[in-house]
C-alpha cells in the first residue's frame, strides 16, 4: 500500500474492479483504434474484451461497493445541470465519488462504448455482413468515444485543479481525501 493511501484523512473510494476496469477499457479501446485497419483478429478480440468489460461494469453498477453503484452517482438532468451551473459559478460541491456531471459521463461512455461493441459484433453476423450503414454507425460511435474521452479528461483536470486532488492518482490507488 502506498504512503498516500495510508496518510491521515485518506479513504478508500475506488475498488480494484473499478480501477482495473477503467485502465483495461482504456487499453482495449486504444488497441481497437490502432487496429481499425488490421489485423482484424486483434481488433475483434479487443472489441469482444470491451463488450465483456461493459457487461461486467453494468453488473458491478448494481452489486459493487457504494461508489461503484449507479445509485451513488447517476442523477437526473436537473441535478447535472445544477451541478454544471455551480461549477461555472465556482461553487460546485466536492463529491467523494463521482459528481453528477461525472456520473452522466459514465452513462454516456458506457452507452457509446457498448453501442460501438454491438455494432462491431453485428458486422460479423450473416445478417449484417458487409452492411455499409452499420459500418458507418460503428465508426461514428467509435469517434464519439474519442470526443467523450476528451471531455472526460478535461473534467478530470478541472476537478483535480478545483478541489486540489489528483483524480488520476485516485484511480490508480483507489484513495481520495475524506470529506
Amino acid at each position: 500500500m502506498s504512503d498516500r493511501a495510508t496518510a491521515p484523512g485518506m479513504v478508500k473510494v475506488w475498488d480494484p474492479f473499478v480501477r482495473g476496469f477503467h485502465w483495461l477499457l482504456l487499453t482495449l479501446i486504444a488497441v481497437c483504434w490502432l487496429t481499425e485497419d488490421g489485423p482484424k483478429t486483434l481488433h475483434q478480440a479487443s472489441g469482444y474484451g470491451v463488450a465483456a468489460l461493459i457487461a461486467l461494469r453494468i453488473l458491478w453498477g448494481f452489486v459493487g461497493p457504494r461508489h461503484a453503484r449507479f445509485s451513488d452517482f447517476v442523477r437526473g438532468p436537473r441535478k447535472v445541470l445544477a451541478y454544471l451551473a455551480a461549477l461555472r459559478a465556482g461553487r460546485e460541491p466536492r463529491f467523494l465519488g463521482h459528481n453528477p456531471a461525472g456520473g452522466a459521463m459514465i452513462v454516456a461512455l458506457i452507452l457509446t462504448v457498448g453501442a460501438t461493441a454491438l455494432t462491431g459484433w453485428l458486422q460479423t453476423t450473416d445478417a449484417f455482413w458487409g452492411s455499409e450503414w452499420l459500418e458507418e454507425v460503428h465508426e461514428m460511435a467509435a469517434t464519439l468515444i474519442l470526443v467523450l474521452a476528451a471531455v472526460h479528461v478535461a473534467g478530470v483536470i478541472v476537478e483535480s485543479w478545483r478541489h486540489r486532488e489528483n483524480l488520476v492518482t485516485a484511480m490508480i490507488d483507489g484513495h481520495k481525501r475524506g470529506h
